[in-house]
């Protein structure tokens, strides 16, 4: 099924797409013969480029939102464009916390359905879906007219430059909405981090319970600075207060796609192995030889992570 035009939300923090909208608009180009991206913030036209050179051919810009959250007034717009003539075959979104907030919002504005959790959409229009913590794909197709509204899950698609020129960019008005669009940021609160983001590296060292204690998590941030990586954690420590949320992978958070994920310490719950599964190359140590995570890594150690990551760190440290 080839799309006459499909719309991506684009996600902007600090001026700069991420990584996610590239994965996107790079799929959107691949269904549809035009793409374009929908987007807010007060510099678009500093990244309308970017978004060009990955395949959005028109910008729709709902321009500087100040301290609103972006649901309401970015979703009435996407709605009252709908409804005005501008309507498009397909819609993907970002499954993130605004993808989300925005998809639900036009969902019931246009009274239409949406499909969450889709993790590959074939050229006749079948959309797979990630159920039960991903340990079953669904298949769905809508039987409706457009637009389609689909949220994507992260490293679903590789982002692939192909567009061309620098894009259009034209303004998405944002309709009165009234006491709806109440709610403001106070407050912005930035994780502090070293190296690479934890969804953009090309190595990722995963600590889990296994550690045994909250301090033991420094071999994992040392292995992962001299591998040039980024830490990562299983739900279990963080839960238990060891590290962020922002270091968790999997299910319920985020989901990676590295060259090399080594998980340390970490058993394989089915909620952990749906965020990092798509690594390149899974390495697993693990004293527990019946550990589910070996059955899904290709070089697994059998061994006490207390022994052999500082043996490893050692040897990097005398490579280097």
């Amino acid at each position: 099924m080839t799309f006459d035009n499909v719309w991506v939300l684009a996600e902007a923090p600090e001026a700069k797409p991420t990584s996610f909208t590239y994965e996107l608009l790079t799929k959107a180009r691949q269904m549809g013969s035009t793409v374009e991206a929908v987007t807010w913030g007060a510099d678009v036209d500093a990244y309308a480029a970017d978004l060009g050179r990955f395949g959005a051919t028109r910008v729709r810009s709902a321009g500087d939102l100040g301290d609103a959250l972006p649901g309401v007034p970015v979703a009435a717009a996407m709605a009252a464009a709908i409804q005005g003539g501008d309507r498009p075959d397909a819609i993907l979104f970002p499954q993130s916390y605004d993808g989300r907030d925005i998809a639900g919002r036009l969902s019931a504005r246009l009274d239409l359905g949406v499909l969450t959790n889709l993790v590959d959409l074939s050229d006749d229009g079948t959309s797979e879906h990630a159920i039960f913590g991903g340990s079953t794909i669904v298949r769905a197709r809508f039987t409706g007219d457009p637009p389609y509204l689909f949220l994507v899950r992260p490293k679903s698609f590789a982002a692939l430059e192909g567009g061309g020129a620098s894009p259009e960019v034209v303004a998405l008005p944002v309709p009165d909405t009234g006491p709806l669009n109440a709610a403001v940021i106070k407050q912005r609160h930035v994780e502090a981090r070293s190296g690479p983001k934890l969804d953009e590296a090309p190595v990722v060292v995963a600590g889990g319970r296994g550690l045994g204690e909250a301090s033991n998590f420094e071999l994992i941030e040392e292995l992962a600075r001299l591998l040039r990586g980024a830490p990562g954690a299983s739900r279990a420590i963080v839960d238990a207060g060891w590290v962020p949320y922002a270091y968790q992978v999997g299910q319920t958070g985020k989901t990676v796609k590295p060259t090399v994920y080594i998980a340390c310490g970490i058993s394989g719950a089915t909620q952990h192995m749906v965020g990092m599964k798509g690594a390149k190359h899974i390495i697993a140590i693990n004293k527990d030889r019946e550990a589910p995570i070996f059955s899904i890594a290709d070089l697994g150690v059998v061994g006490d992570v207390h022994r052999v990551l500082p043996r490893l760190i050692e040897a990097l440290k005398s490579r280097s």
